[in-house]
């Protein structure tokens, strides 16, 4: 991990395109209903949430674990709500 800055980058990015994904799926499907691509969306701006928090939070033991940790809770959430996105 190089820095804090490029983990909170990275997470910009990943929950970014997962966003940017539901909103070509409503554009490519206008006849279908969007309050699961919105639920979608709303939760990826949770995880957001989340990790940005867990990132920031000082009074941790082991930083280096613990932005492992984050970097892994990432990459697990992420790949659900884009299971989420596939199956919509």
């Amino acid at each position: 991990m190089a820095s804090v800055q490029d983990l909170k980058k990275n997470v910009n990015y990943v929950l970014g395109d997962i966003i940017e994904a539901v909103y070509i799926w409503e554009l490519t499907n206008p006849d279908k209903e969007t309050k699961k691509s919105q639920a979608i969306v709303d939760d990826a701006i949770l995880v957001f949430d989340e990790l940005i928090e867990k990132i920031n939070k000082k009074d941790v033991d082991n930083r280096k674990k613990h932005f492992k940790s984050v970097s892994a809770e990432l990459e697990n959430k992420g790949r659900a709500l884009i299971d989420k996105i596939n199956n919509l």
